[in-house]
């Protein structure tokens, strides 16, 4: 019993406690924060509402005029440097050299003798032959007398006079064979380092020296495929050589006609005299083309965006933001041109381009064109 008492006594100054001691909430204020906090987040999703419904806020932006500009575009590549004509000078015949007239560095002219080779042997069989033809027509003479007065038959006439056709074709035979023996420089050019000397035994896979012409000179270069519509045969272009102050200029003299599958790259060849000299096969050259394109639309490469399908830009059409797919063609270190997609006159967006959505407002800060 005493055991209820007690606990009776401890519920009950609970509640006095309750009463007296812990302040009460302030209902009105709460009412009234709670009225003006749903006043305020009123205020707010009406004033959010009312810039939905207005399109949001304006975007303010740089653009840039669209226009067409003189284009002046270089393409730049490395080239090698390769002589105009160049053989390995081999003899046609198998013997002994008597002759060697290589001067290592030096011009020859073309059809100038570069070595003989011993021929005594065809000499020999050459004058063989030459006292046989003559026998045979002395003896093809008489015959013919002899058959104007029928003492011989037409066949024997004829197989006399065969005989001579027959000796003539050898003497060509060792005429030929002779001329073999004769090394001559088939162009005009230097002559290299020479691999053989005067008295050595050679035969036709024997490298006696090396034929080279300088003047002119090959300038062997690939440009990208892409630019392959703009190149055409008889195009100047400049180039430079490592070590020497002025430039070179030679002409496009011949197009590969299928492009390089790895590289996708066009080799080209021009051709650049050499009067001096100073341009040596081997050389290493830095080439420049200029496309020469007249009139093109230029835009600023930091107003492309890239996206899955290809590349867009945002132009400005009512005050809004409006999405353009484009085409490019050829660029420099500032613009890059575009061939389809806009036109002259166009507002393109330059600025803010990261925070554009199509359809946004737009506020110009300026233009450049």
């Amino acid at each position: 019993m005493r055991t209820i008492l007690t606990i009776v006594a401890v519920v009950a100054v609970l509640v006095l406690g309750k009463i007296f001691f812990f302040k009460k909430p302030d209902l009105g204020e709460k009412g009234s924060g709670g009225g003006a906090g749903s006043a305020t987040s009123g205020g707010k999703g009406g004033q959010k509402g009312k810039d939905m419904k207005g399109g949001g806020p304006s975007v303010s932006v740089n653009v840039f005029v669209v226009n067409t500009e003189s284009l002046v575009n270089v393409i730049t590549s490395s080239g090698t440097i390769f002589p105009n004509e160049e053989i390995e000078l081999r003899a046609e015949a198998s013997g002994r050299i008597l002759v060697l007239n290589i001067k290592e560095g030096f011009q020859v002219a073309a059809g100038q003798v570069i070595a003989r080779i011993k021929d005594t042997d065809l000499q020999a069989q050459l004058k063989k032959l030459n006292f046989e033809i003559e026998l045979a027509k002395q003896t093809e003479a008489r015959q013919k007398k002899l058959l104007d007065i029928n003492a011989i038959s037409k066949e024997e006439y004829e197989i006399t006079a065969n005989k001579i056709n027959t000796l003539n074709a050898d003497k060509e035979l060792i005429e030929a064979t002779v001329e073999k023996t004769v090394l001559k420089a088939p162009f005009a050019g230097k002559i290299g380092l020479k691999n053989v000397s005067q008295g050595a035994y050679v035969t036709p896979a024997t490298s006696l020296a090396t034929l080279v012409q300088t003047n002119p000179v090959k300038v062997d270069f690939s440009i990208p495929e892409k630019y392959s519509t703009f190149i055409t045969v008889g195009r100047n272009v400049k180039f430079e050589v490592e070590g020497q102050p002025d430039a070179y200029y030679a002409n496009i003299v011949a197009i590969d006609p299928k492009i390089d599958p790895n590289l996708r790259t066009l080799k080209l060849r021009a051709l650049a005299k050499n009067p001096a000299d100073r341009l040596i096969p081997g050389m290493f050259v830095r080439v420049s083309v200029d496309l020469d394109i007249a009139q093109a639309i230029m835009i600023p490469t930091e107003a492309v965006v890239p996206v899955l399908k290809g590349k867009k830009v945002y132009v400005v059409r009512d005050g809004k933001a409006a999405e353009v797919m484009i085409e490019t063609g050829i660029r420099n270190d500032k613009k890059i041109q575009v061939t389809s997609g806009l036109q002259t006159g166009d507002s393109l967006i330059v600025s803010g381009i990261m925070a554009l959505k199509k359809d946004a407002s737009i506020k110009v800060k300026g233009a450049n064109k």
